[in-house]
């Protein structure tokens, strides 16, 4: 009997390595008929091979983004599939994804629909059924995720993959010869149930809050449906401006990058002049994008991927009952076509090319219009909900949309020294720059990640860690961590490849290299810039700048700002180092 187990492990080894000599192509696994005339039975010798690369690093390379079994939960089934966390397919496959009532997940991209059942051998196309072999989706008790087979996504969208059993890696390419069109002609988050609801500011100058916010609990929903506290971001962020100052979407990106928010609207109720500072939040937000002025297309590809896009308009009404010339209560169709400068905070939830311009008071180039919720209440256009044109001079100018919303407990300490966010530049008049922030640490911790913004599109990054920080000669010692690149400006979480542990009172630094086309100055910083940011002090940062990352000055003395990096860090608990 025994004998027996040694020939099949035996077999089972000799069939692994066989496999490793070998790359699969087209559809997954098609090769494996030439070894079936071993004894180990597929069903047998199948979840040995999976066993293996999923003990080993596992990654998937999706038009040239890499995942991985470390960072982001892929792994290999028991039949050799490649699964896929839901979380991961709407960036990967550039869709909309989504999970309904915490059992169906909704896949759209184009005019296409799947709809996946839990633990079934069958999904939804179109409304048509299409027969699968196996379970096509499942949740995993582990981490509670819904997978899918990567093997299904590819064949509904047209990627070909090619499996390379020696580097434990699947790489997937789009064979569409043009870039694709992703979006249909109209799309309304109501109708998706990917709406959050209508609020009203009243008379407070408050909307940039609301919208901030509003487009928030969109970009959580359905999966999380969450009514967010006003009053905390308007009362609790670092800038020194009261409820009848108004504000802006940077101090709404500031407030959430800092954790200094979100809370519940039920733990701090909106306009009772009153909120509680001691308040956690109660998720962080990693990641948010700004996206290209006037780049409509963008704009729609945000919100069909991502939920809520802010942006602003101008208007001469304060509130919903009143009345303006570049707004018909009839059609709920406005369009403001002169030169000021937007002063009202509105949410875009969808669009549709086929509005007609004759909709508008005024006179729009051509159909088409973003549909916008306010936050005048419910009474105010279409139950909350308007329809701007495209053509209206501030619609699409300034756009923020939340790209990265995660758990409260994804890290346990924030090194921060950029309350107030992004205020300004620094740079030498050219493209790149190199900047270091300085921490000390609180405890014996695993630096996991490194926070900063982009201030403009297509920016490369490479992140790099200082692990006992002396002096400035330290800064040239430093390991690299990350490197990448982001298409949109805006705020941004980096994983380092693997965490760095720190003694507690050790001083450490995060070092960046950013290179922002056509830029001169693309480093983002805190200053005392205007009367919103007076309360901003330097006393609580150590930053460095420098032109090649040889020669390195302080910011707080040669420029009196702070450097817009941060650290995010774990506890080390009874945690062995990875490093």
């Amino acid at each position: 009997m025994r004998s027996g187990r040694q020939y099949l492990v035996f077999t089972a080894i000799l069939c692994i390595l066989m496999l490793m000599k070998f790359q699969f192509t087209g559809q997954s696994f098609a090769q494996t008929a030439e070894f079936r005339g071993a004894n180990l039975r597929t069903e047998d010798w199948n979840p040995v091979i999976a066993a293996e690369a999923n003990q080993t690093y596992l990654t998937v390379r999706i038009d040239g983004r890499e995942y991985s079994n470390l960072d982001d939960g892929i792994y290999m089934d028991d039949e050799r599939r490649l699964m896929i966390p839901s979380a991961m397919i709407r960036d990967a496959f550039t869709c909309s994804a989504r999970i309904y009532d915490k059992e169906q997940l909704v896949i759209e991209k184009k005019d296409d629909i799947l709809e996946f059942g839990l633990d079934k051998n069958y999904y939804i196309k179109n409304k048509q059924k299409q027969n699968w072999g196996g379970v096509t989706a499942k949740k995993e008790e582990q981490n509670g995720m819904v997978y899918v087979p990567l093997e299904i996504l590819a064949q509904e969208f047209g990627y070909s993959w090619m499996w390379d059993m020696e580097k434990n890696t699947l790489t997937a390419r789009n064979q569409s010869p043009e870039p694709e069109n992703i979006l249909p002609y109209q799309y309304d988050l109501r109708q998706k149930g990917r709406a959050a609801s209508v609020k009203d500011q009243g008379a407070f100058g408050t909307c940039w809050a609301f919208a901030s916010l509003t487009a928030l609990e969109s970009a959580l929903l359905p999966e999380t449906q969450l009514q967010l506290s006003v009053d905390h971001m308007d009362m609790n962020n670092s800038f020194a401006a009261t409820a009848a100052d108004g504000g802006q979407y940077t101090m709404a990106m500031a407030y959430l990058a800092a954790w200094q928010g979100p809370v519940k609207e039920e733990d701090d109720p909106y306009g009772d002049g009153k909120t509680d500072a001691s308040l956690s939040a109660v998720m962080h937000v990693q990641d948010m994008e700004i996206i290209e002025a006037k780049n409509l297309n963008e704009i729609k590809k945000a919100v069909f991927q991502y939920g809520g896009v802010e942006s602003c308009i101008y208007t001469t009404m304060q509130e919903g009952g009143m009345q303006s010339p570049y707004y018909n209560k009839e059609t709920n169709a406005y369009c403001y076509l002169g030169e000021e400068k937007p002063n009202h905070d509105v949410v875009i939830i969808g669009w549709d090319d086929s509005f007609p311009r004759e909709s508008f008071q005024t006179e729009a180039a051509q159909d088409g219009a973003f549909i916008c919720q306010n936050s005048w209440g419910d009474d105010f256009g279409e139950d909350g909900v308007f329809y701007v044109s495209y053509y209206d001079t501030n619609i699409g100018i300034h756009n923020l949309v939340f790209t990265g919303v995660e758990s409260s407990s994804n890290y346990d300490t924030l090194y921060q020294s950029d309350l107030c966010g992004w205020v300004g530049q620094l740079g030498y008049k050219k493209e790149s720059v190199y900047a270091a922030n300085v921490f000390t640490a609180r405890a014996q911790e695993d630096i996991a990640a490194a926070g900063f913004y982009t201030t403009d599109k297509d920016t490369s990054y490479e992140v790099y860690f200082v692990s006992d920080f002396q002096d400035t000669e330290s800064l040239n010692s430093r390991m690299p961590v990350a490197q990448g690149k982001f298409e949109n400006a805006g705020y941004h979480t980096v994983k380092f490849d693997q965490s760095i542990r720190v003694e507690g009172n050790r001083k450490f630094a995060v070092v960046l290299y950013l290179s922002t086309p056509n830029a001169v100055r693309p480093m983002a910083i805190e200053y005392a810039a205007d009367e919103l940011t007076r309360n901003v002090v330097l006393d609580d940062g150590e930053g460095y700048i420098s032109a090649q990352g040889r020669a390195w000055a302080g910011v707080e003395e040669s420029s009196n700002c702070n450097l817009c990096i941060k650290a995010y860090a774990r506890s080390v608990r009874d945690r062995t180092s990875v490093r």
